[in-house]
């Protein structure tokens, strides 16, 4: 058995554990989280911004897109996993059909002509795949590097990399190379977004993330709290 795998079994039980529901308190670590939130804000002021800053204003809009959705394309091959774990299987047949347009008329998925010809681009992922299936949220995780997570998407998170192709490419460096062009990439599409945060900085991300998540896993069937009022 692999690290990676063995990593993923360790995390998978622990979420499942009943005893770490966490329903009252969902950022049990908080102390923890917040540290590691400002080691990445600092580096994230420090050097992904800028960067981030730098690639848009030098790279052209429309080759922006086309990297933009060349990495889309390769995130497909997981949504399409990931519909058929979930027995979405119109959505799989739309994704995978998607996948196939994109590879070949959009050369690499360079260019989307799939979402023209109606097939729209869905977002699915290993973490709403066992939310689907019941497996409680777990803590909230501010994750080095990645950010905002909670333990069932950490398992989550290592699983999607097990089923992204690229991490397989036997060339280091190229694949160093597309891991940070994704990431600026990645991070330029959130610069507008940036002074939408108001208040505590880590408050506002840690409750924007547990809303976000929850709308995907329940495919955006938000539990109304005051019933028929």
């Amino acid at each position: 058995m692999t690290m990676r795998a063995a990593v993923s079994l360790c995390l998978f039980g622990i979420v499942l554990c009943p005893g770490l529901a966490f329903a009252q308190n969902p950022d049990p670590w908080q102390r923890t989280n917040e540290r590691i939130f400002r080691l990445n804000d600092f580096f994230d002021q420090l050097l992904v911004k800028p960067v981030a800053r730098t690639y848009t204003l030098f790279v052209p809009r429309v080759a922006r897109q086309g990297i933009g959705n060349f990495f889309s394309n390769i995130d497909d091959i997981n949504v399409f996993v990931n519909d058929l774990l979930q027995l979405k299987l119109d959505d799989a047949l739309s994704d995978s059909g998607r996948f196939f347009v994109n590879s070949t008329i959009g050369v690499a998925g360079i260019f989307d002509f799939a979402t023209g010809f109606g097939l729209e681009k869905h977002e699915e992922d290993f973490g709403q795949t066992l939310g689907r299936w019941g497996v409680g949220t777990g803590p909230y995780v501010m994750l080095p590097v990645f950010g905002a997570s909670n333990l069932r998407d950490s398992v989550g998170l290592v699983l999607d990399t097990l089923f992204n192709p690229i991490q397989y490419h036997e060339d280091e460096s190229l694949k160093l190379t597309l891991f940070l062009t994704k990431e600026t990439d990645s991070r330029a599409g959130l610069l507008a977004l940036d002074d939408l945060i108001s208040g505590d900085r880590y408050l506002f991300v840690r409750e924007a993330y547990i809303q976000r998540r929850e709308f995907l896993v329940t495919d955006g069937k938000v539990e109304d709290e005051f019933g028929g009022f």
